[in-house]
């Protein structure tokens, strides 16, 4: 599943092909993606100029003229691709590069400008809907949504008062969207790396037994905007199915301290210790138990 990084990545290369332009075209090839298409989906998207695209956790969110916004997830392995004329950019050859299965192009939006944008979803785990101005706070998939970890009001005092009393892991509860949006497995255990914590530990000891925020919080706060902002930079990671819109495959992965690097030794200087892996929750879990505690 794309994480925070991929799909603000996404919503950077889509951004110079939408924001400002008119929706002059919509074609949906199927009446389906995960969720049934709206009926009415074209006839409120035609015509109307997208003010601007923003992004909320792993959602885009194009704000239109009208007042509604379209609401998009990329799912497992959805993406964009956006065409200006003739080109098509689909540079580099990468370890675990994506099929460019056209049959997979389900949705395609024709712009004023005249890009063409093209959402592929081979598994067909995406969804699109457009909600009314009044409908998005109650939104199902965006209300509950913990803050942003890269927004300013994300510090060590937010996060520590989330974890108090928590009996999970600490893993675990960064993977909780209430807790903190936009984090998935990948980012999790780097930031928890970086941190120098274990993902075992339990989410409570974030806080004191006054609810203030300990050292570890302030580490962690740190270690995920690190994180976040270097893998946004390389592009994001692309494992398997990411591809940004230009069709190039982000660099992140080349970077990793831990995640999918089993049996390796620990990039900690000093540390001396190799990369562990363990099933935690159903997923994968990357870390260094010499230096992690």
């Amino acid at each position: 599943m794309p994480e925070l990084p991929e799909v603000e990545t996404v919503r950077r290369g889509l951004e110079p092909a939408m924001a400002g332009a008119r929706i002059e075209g919509f074609l949906a090839r199927r009446a389906d993606l995960r969720f049934a298409l709206q009926p009415d989906l074209a006839k409120r998207l035609i015509g109307q100029t997208v003010k601007g695209l923003g992004r909320r956790a792993k959602y885009l969110l194009a704000e239109l003229s009208s007042g509604d916004v379209l609401l998009m997830h990329l799912g497992m392995s959805g993406s964009f691709r956006v065409l200006q004329g003739r080109a098509a950019t689909r540079p580099g050859a990468f370890h675990h590069p994506r099929g460019d299965d056209r049959a997979h192009d389900h949705v395609v939006f024709s712009m004023s400008n005249g890009a063409v944008i093209v959402f592929n979803d081979p598994r067909r785990f995406g969804y699109m809907k457009i909600l009314a101005p009044g409908e998005v706070a109650e939104e199902p998939f965006l209300k509950g949504l913990g803050p942003e970890p890269l927004g300013n009001s994300f510090d060590a005092a937010m996060l520590a008062k989330a974890c108090a009393g928590r009996k999970t892991s600490l893993k675990a509860a960064l993977l909780d969207q209430r807790v903190v949006a936009g984090l998935g497995n990948i980012y999790v255990c780097e930031a928890l790396f970086y941190a120098h914590l274990s993902p075992k530990r339990l989410a409570a000891t974030l806080a004191t037994r006054a609810g203030a925020p300990t050292a570890r919080a302030v580490r962690l706060v740190e270690a995920i905007r690190t994180v976040l902002q270097a893998a946004i930079a390389a592009g994001g990671s692309s494992l398997r199915d990411h591809r940004q819109t230009s069709g190039e495959l982000g660099y992140f992965q080349h970077s990793f301290a831990v995640y999918d690097r089993e049996g390796e030794p620990c990039r900690t200087r000093g540390c001396g210790g190799v990369v562990k892996r363990f099933v935690q929750n159903g997923r994968s879990t990357f870390w260094c138990p010499t230096c992690q505690r």
